[in-house]
């Protein structure tokens, strides 16, 4: 019997730091026993030593400016071969370009994209149904009933809720000695993640004589850039001076990023816009790890927070409002560090990676 094979193609990924990386290597670690063969297309600097070492077998592949042309070239080739084709982080981009790799109808379920989020306009409600024409046999995933719904109103006929894969939680789950040590913004610093309000907090509690720790995480993406509106906010943070903060700028190791959320208070300020309805790995990570969140209403984070009083939601982050939240985590620390840890447990099985392998290669 010829062994399955699934072809997964993330053209950005070149390094264990940051979450494409988490979704590939959690997905990966959804296969469990089902033997499926995993071959991963990566960036042309890629090294990815526990993929590898989890029998993934990875070939570093894409350069940045040449990664659409390279792609059609692939899906070309790969579309001829044995396997299907998962895209974990799609974009309307990778559907256009499959469709014109096939050149015709594809094959029932032999690409499989997963949208992690969204925005739908008049013209892009426009394009998906000319894509749905063309490519009726396509399968679309998303995290949420809202992504998905986008597509199956569109005409995708082969468009579901998929989990979004949480990094697995250690064994024993998160320390119980945690106590408060610092207040966090963890992940990727980006304006419409709440960045410039973070550093209005800095500046709040700067002003009001706070000595509340703060560490603040201001990677770049995956090409080491950072937007020059985050550029001018870590300038003001320079300018405020707040002798409590630590400043984070290298890319860090998937370790050194999951023992941040240890005693920590995570700071998802996110724009309500953008993240009403788009899973953040950030907060899977945080609650995984018993670290209460502080966000806003209006977006995933805050029902979620909310559903275990696992943290505070605050209605704007108007920087006063948001340290008030924060003071009251700290005052009960050990509370709201068990909420997070049971919301934690929780997610760590709707989450489950499993039930997206699953779904992939059925």
């Amino acid at each position: 019997m010829t062994q399955a094979v699934l072809h997964i193609v993330e053209p950005t990924l070149e390094s264990e730091a940051g979450h494409c990386h988490s979704f590939v290597e959690s997905f990966c670690g959804g296969r469990g026993e089902s033997g499926c063969a995993l071959i991963l297309y990566a960036g042309r600097g890629a090294k990815l030593p526990r993929l590898e070492e989890a029998g993934v077998r990875v070939f570093p592949h894409f350069r940045r400016r040449l990664r659409r042309f390279q792609a059609v070239l692939l899906y070309r080739r790969l579309l001829r071969e044995p396997g299907r084709i998962f895209l974990p982080t799609a974009t309307r981009i990778d559907l256009a370009l499959l469709s014109l790799a096939a050149g015709g109808i594809l094959p029932p379920k032999k690409a499989i994209l997963y949208f992690h989020w969204f925005r739908p306009d008049g013209k892009k409600r426009a394009f998906l149904a000319r894509m749905a024409r063309r490519q009726p046999n396509v399968f679309v995933l998303g995290p949420t009933d809202s992504v998905v719904r986008v597509f199956r109103e569109c005409g995708f006929e082969h468009a579901l809720t998929a989990p979004y894969p949480i990094t697995p939680s250690l064994p024993d789950g998160p320390p119980e000695d945690a106590g408060f040590k610092h207040l966090l913004f963890a992940g990727a610093a980006r304006i419409d993640k709440g960045f410039p309000d973070v550093v209005n907090l800095v500046a709040c509690m700067m002003e009001r004589n706070k000595t509340l720790p703060i560490s603040i995480q201001a990677s770049p993406d995956h090409y080491g850039r950072l937007e020059s509106r985050v550029l001018a906010e870590i300038d003001r943070l320079g300018r405020i001076g707040y002798s409590r903060m630590a400043l984070r700028m290298e890319t860090l190791t998937s370790d050194e990023y999951m023992e941040q959320f240890r005693g920590a208070i995570c700071l998802q300020l996110y724009d309500p816009a953008d993240f009403a309805d788009r899973v953040s790995g950030v907060a899977l990570d945080a609650l995984s790890s018993g670290c209460p969140i502080v966000t806003l209403d209006g977006t995933w984070m805050g029902r979620v927070t909310e559903r275990f009083e696992a943290g505070k939601v605050v209605g704007a982050a108007e920087p006063g409002r948001v340290l008030a939240a924060v003071e009251e985590i700290v005052g009960d620390y050990a509370r709201y560090r068990r909420n997070a840890s049971r919301a934690g447990a929780a997610l760590q099985q709707e989450f489950n990676a499993g039930r997206l392998f699953e779904i992939v290669t059925a």
